[in-house]
């Protein structure tokens, strides 16, 4: 069980839509939720102002723009979203450990130049989207929880700060990768929602319980009647006993 204050800091609400419906939605949450993510979608159309006009709201941001390129191109480019204001930047771990030590040296170089904490960085292991067939499709043999295993602590033995998993993989991960390790989890659905397009999924309290360090929920709030009433849901469902 999470205290209150523990629970409003294990839950980032994504932001998966335009500008407008995002800073609105940051209105209504600012005082109660601590974490967004701003995706590909919202960052590509508004670029850095969106994650400073959530930080102007008093919100942490996790910048989720799955980087996957060259060590070269991703160095520069975290170092860049680095300088943003991320708090939390994924890249991907099938970039290779190069890549990772790169990224891990970008956010480096932006925390100097802008002082304060440094971005850290979790590893897409395997998209909460795809399942055994969907890696057999793309030429990927192993079971997913071995690809998932190895691409995590590859990744952590390289630089990245931790992963980004379902919350199926959350206890294996957390056992591999032992207690520092940050453990970011979509695919979360509160009891009842629907599961859209994630196939692996648990509700809040499973996957902290699994060993989850946060939990990234976005269209069981965002697009609820009421956002607020639906991530104080959340909320009570993680400090329940």
């Amino acid at each position: 069980m999470l205290t209150e204050q523990e629970a409003r800091d294990a839950v980032i609400v994504a932001l998966d839509c335009g500008a407008d419906e995002a800073l609105a939605l940051a209105d209504r949450l600012a005082g109660k939720a601590r974490w967004v993510k701003v995706g590909m979608t919202l960052f590509y159309a508004e670029g850095p102002r969106i994650v400073e006009a959530m930080r102007e709201r008093g919100l942490r941001v996790f910048l989720d723009l799955k980087l996957h390129d060259i060590p070269f191109q991703v160095r520069g480019a975290a170092r860049s979203a680095s300088l943003t204001g991320a708090d939390i930047l994924s890249i991907h771990g099938l970039g290779t450990a190069a890549m990772v030590e790169q990224a891990r040296a970008g956010v480096e170089e932006a925390a100097l130049e802008r002082g304060g904490d440094r971005t850290r960085l979790v590893a897409i292991s395997v998209l909460t989207s795809m399942d055994e067939d969907a890696l057999r499709e793309i030429g990927v043999g192993v079971p997913l929880a071995e690809e998932v295993s190895r691409l995590a602590k590859g990744s952590v033995d390289a630089g990245s700060d931790g992963v980004v998993c379902s919350p199926q993989e959350a206890s294996r991960l957390r056992e591999l990768l032992g207690g520092e390790a940050l453990i970011v989890c979509p695919g979360v659905r509160p009891a009842g929602s629907a599961v859209g397009d994630q196939k692996r999924i648990a509700t809040p309290k499973a996957a902290i319980s699994a060993g989850a360090s946060k939990l990234v929920i976005g269209r069981p709030i965002t697009q609820s009647e009421d956002p607020v009433a639906a991530f104080e849901q959340v909320i009570a469902e993680l400090v329940a006993e």
